[in-house]
């Protein structure tokens, strides 16, 4: 069990510079040791963390030599334990964490336990941001008429998350309507360090969503994981995770003139996919650090789950402490946390000489080099310099289908089509941009491309240009204190009248909560199979996504949204073609309407002022009307409504006892899909519309419900007997076992018959059949979605083979209790030549003393292959989460013995 911190002789008083104390911490200078110097200063806070929490029970002192030997340890895989301050959630992955929260109550209860121990031991902070759609845009009261429909839709959920916050100790609510989670993060939650009762140590945060990396532009060591381990990570149980390499991304020079943060970081995300950077830290530094802004470098970081890092991290420097004097910290924090990380070693000064920090590898980006660029039409990493867009456009309408290929045949590239919008005569045509939406946390926390897709806004209005009626336009920013700063600059108005009105404050578009777009125009692209586009300033933008109707989605700053908005197509080159006609018939082009740097920096040096963040969080705390009008039952024990479509009670520990279950292997289990590469979390368990024909369309009108109020999968994330049913409904998804049909249907093998997916899985349980699924590299790429872990398990699937699979992802399979393995490098399943048809077999003894992490496995098919694969339990404390049939029931026992 836990005995005493041995490392409390390096406990230290922090003094303040005019007498007094701030407090107490633990010191890395006092251990004497010249490797701390040499460490990146991401791995310093992962150091600090298990040294302050070191208990020789969960954190070892042998954990604290691994880290301080990082440059030996780190190429070798080691297992450290990590236990971040504090966690971070969004409604949509909230939602289902206290829904889990609560039914471990029950559970504790029902083994004889103290149903209060299941409490957040941390600062859980939960934004409500995920919920509001685009249901009314163009309007200057949109942001009223969607929240009104948001809390119609979600009234029940709202509920459940207000009576989660009065239920649960430590846990912050923040109302919908007040901003998107990772700017609410930046600009309000982050404390950079913490002060404890006295104990002053670094912030860190986890989060289930994976933009959660944003914070990292702060200084802050923070990251994506499932909504199963942030639960774990509530209730006191340190993370494991395997210590990672660091790359050490130098920046020198500086942007050229008109030159945006979305232009560096898709610059950026390409450089680093291509380098492989997947379950590593990346860390920048360089004089190049100087010239970028707080909000440019939350941008970078933000899209690390893009690039594939755990972590984009930018050390705290004088950038950083500009920055939360702007955002409204008190001076007396920022002193205080200047003087700790320079106290802890943890802080980058530019005058002192340059540190000797050692990186796994190095990478060198010059910024001068940075052009203008947007990326697509179906991957973030999909770089497309602005100068070369027309072509790439064209070759992607040639190309076969794939990433960059819509196989349009060269008679019907050029075809116009004719429709009737509101009583006007209307054309469109491949590439024609259908919706234009400023969205995503990416860069609405950004000032300058904020106030420079406005400049671009009033320059555009000024010369008569305008936006096409049907091109359904929306600004949906990442926090109030946006929308004070348009509204100083005076600029929304030139924004409003392109159609960019203010729709609400929440993810909108950039998750795929785009509403309708007009009927006409969605009969004119479904009718004549048109490949329409879509241009949003997001983060993601994978087929299915954005909208189910537009093929092509771009990734564009917020000033080229407004651009492509006004050139109604992305079939253009902006160097040599007209973006539209003047008022005086006179051509415009892009230069016309681009705004220089300087000319943005005016603008945002007299437009963003500190007294704008302190009104903005004062007011979020007090809520607003529609949700201080929610009544909710008290209690700490949930009262679950078996009606309810909204929140259910999970079956997870349905007749669990104290005993585990034990380890296990899978025997002659049929293979329920067969998957070729890239197949994400948004494939597997969808966040958007609940199509009518689908199983939990099926269900909800079972119950009653109607289908304008079926929502979306992401708001249903409480009640498993809906996401049970849209586990793999992803419409665009490609299931190998139907030959080429696209959708979320599969063969029941044993009859051929094709079924919807949950059919199918049901029909094999029926049966007592177990399941499998063979799938290519990066499975589960995308979102940090632990339904896509839940669901499969609830369909019975037992083990998943792939090439490779998404860091987040393959933990919360491990977490559900589902096997995760790899096939050998160089080989799948085409390789191998299976079929997908066969039964499998996968040998592992039922005692798990026997397993060991990353061990071989023989893989044998009943014609007779055999095949070996890599067992993806990577650490120790996950083959215990297997032995307990999951992670929470692992954390349930234990807490019990305590």
């Amino acid at each position: 069990m836990a005995s005493e911190n041995p490392f409390r002789s390096i406990l230290k008083t922090l003094e303040k510079p005019d007498g007094g104390e701030f407090g107490n911490y633990y010191s890395l200078p006092a251990l004497n040791d010249s490797r701390i110097d040499k460490l990146p200063y991401s791995i310093r806070i992962l150091l600090e963390s298990a040294i302050r929490n070191c208990d020789e029970f969960q954190v070892k002192s042998k954990d604290v030599e691994k880290i301080l030997d990082w440059e030996n340890t780190s190429p070798k895989q080691v297992e450290i334990p990590f236990k971040p301050a504090r966690v971070l959630l969004q409604d949509f992955t909230g939602v289902p964490a206290v829904v889990d929260l609560a039914c471990m109550r029950d559970a504790m209860n029902n083994l004889g336990g103290d149903s209060n121990k299941i409490n957040p031991l941390v600062p859980v902070d939960l934004v409500i941001d995920h919920s509001v759609q685009v249901d009314v845009a163009r309007s200057e009261n949109a942001v009223q008429a969607n929240m009104e429909l948001e809390f119609q839709r979600n009234n029940e959920r709202f509920a459940f998350l207000k009576w989660g916050s009065n239920a649960f100790d430590n846990m912050l609510v923040v109302p919908p309507g007040s901003g998107i989670v990772h700017q609410v993060n930046l600009e309000y939650l982050a404390r950079v360090v913490f002060n404890t009762n006295g104990l002053l140590y670094p912030d860190s945060v986890v989060g289930t969503d994976s933009h959660t990396t944003m914070i990292d532009g702060l200084g802050v060591a923070g990251w994506g994981v499932g909504g199963i381990e942030a639960e774990a990570t509530m209730l006191g149980q340190p993370m494991s995770m395997v210590l990672p390499g660091v790359v050490g991304f130098k920046l020198t020079g500086k942007l050229r003139d008109g030159m945006t943060a979305t232009d560096l970081v898709l610059t950026v995300t390409q450089m680093l996919r291509k380098h492989g950077v997947v379950g590593k830290f990346v860390e920048f530094y360089g004089e190049g650090m100087r010239e970028l802004s707080l909000a440019d470098r939350a941008t970078i970081a933000n899209m690390s789950p893009e690039y594939g890092a755990t972590m984009g991290f930018f050390p705290v420097d004088h950038v950083t402490l500009q920055y939360l004097k702007l955002t409204g910290r008190s001076d007396e924090t920022v002193s205080m946390i200047e003087a700790y990380l320079r106290a802890n070693k943890m802080f980058v000064d530019y005058s002192e000489p340059e540190s000797k920090t050692v990186y796994s590898s190095n990478l060198e980006l010059n910024l001068e080099d940075v052009e203008p660029c947007i990326s697509g039409p179906k991957r973030p990493h999909d770089r497309v310099p602005l100068k070369e867009m027309k072509a790439d456009w064209h070759s992607c309408l040639d190309n076969r289908v794939g990433f960059k290929g819509f196989a349009v045949p060269k008679e019907a590239q050029s075809k116009a089509v004719e429709f009737n919008f509101n009583g006007t005569p209307a054309q469109l045509r491949h590439g024609d941009v259908v919706i234009a939406a400023i969205t995503s946390c990416t860069n609405t926390s950004n000032p300058s491309v904020m106030l420079g897709a406005a400049l671009v806004a009033k320059k555009a209005c000024d010369l008569g240009l305008e936006v096409k009626p049907w091109i359904k336009t929306s600004l949906a920013p990442g926090s109030g204190v946006v929308t004070k700063y348009l509204a100083k600059s005076g600029l929304q108005k030139y924004l409003n009248q392109l159609g960019f009105s203010i729709v609400g404050y929440g993810c909108t578009t950039c998750i795929g909560n785009s509403g309708d777009i007009h009927e006409a125009v969605a009969s004119a692209i479904v009718d004549n199979d048109l490949v329409a586009s879509a241009v949003l300033s997001g983060n993601r933008n994978f087929e299915g996504r954005v909208h189910p109707l537009t093929r092509a989605n771009y990734l564009a700053s917020p000033p080229l949204v407004v651009a492509y908005a006004l050139a109604g197509t992305v079939d253009i080159d902006f160097e040599t073609e007209p973006i539209g006609t003047g008022k005086d018939g006179k051509q415009i082009f892009f230069r016309d309407i681009w705004p220089s740097s300087k000319e943005v920096a005016e603008v945002v040096q007299a437009s963003v002022l500190p007294d704008m963040f302190k009104a903005t969080y004062e007011a979020i705390t007090k809520g607003n009307s529609m949700w201080n009008e929610l009544s909710v039952a008290s209690g700490t024990l949930y009262e679950w409504d078996p009606k309810s479509t909204y929140i259910h009670e999970p079956p997870y520990f349905k007749g669990m006892t104290m005993s585990p279950p034990g380890a296990h292997g899978v025997k002659d289990a049929y293979c329920l899909l067969n998957f070729g590469d890239s197949i994400t979390t948004d494939h597997i368990s969808p966040a958007g519309s609940i199509h009518k024909d689908s199983p939990a369309a099926k269900y909800l009108m079972e119950r009653g419900v109607d289908r304008r109020d079926f929502n979306s999968y992401g708001s249903r994330r409480g009640n498993d007997e809906i996401m049970a049913r849209g586990t793999f409904a992803n419409i665009r998804i490609v299931n190998k076992h139907l030959k080429g049909e696209v959708g979320p249907k599969t063969i029941h093998i044993p009859s051929g018959e094709k079924l919807s997916v949950f059919d199918a899985a049901m029909k094999y349980r029926n049966e007592g059949r177990d399941t499998i699924i063979l799938a290519g590299a990066e499975y589960g790429s995308g979102s940090s979605r632990d339904w896509a872990a839940k669901g499969p398990m609830l369909l019975g699937v037992k083990a998943v083979i792939s090439k490779s699979f998404e860091r987040i992802h393959r933990s919360n399979l491990v977490g559900m209790g589902i096997i995760p393995l790899c096939f050998k490098t160089g080989e799948d399943a085409e390789t191998l030549g299976l079929t997908g048809e066969e039964l499998y077999t996968i040998d592992l003894p039922s005692n798990v003393s026997e397993i060991k992490p990353g061990q071989d496995v023989t893989v044998v098919t009943n014609n007779g292959k055999s095949f070996t694969c890599t067992l993806r339990f990577d650490t120790e404390v996950e083959l215990a989460y297997f032995n307990h049939g999951g992670i929470l029931q692992y954390v349930i026992r234990n807490l019990i013995k305590q």
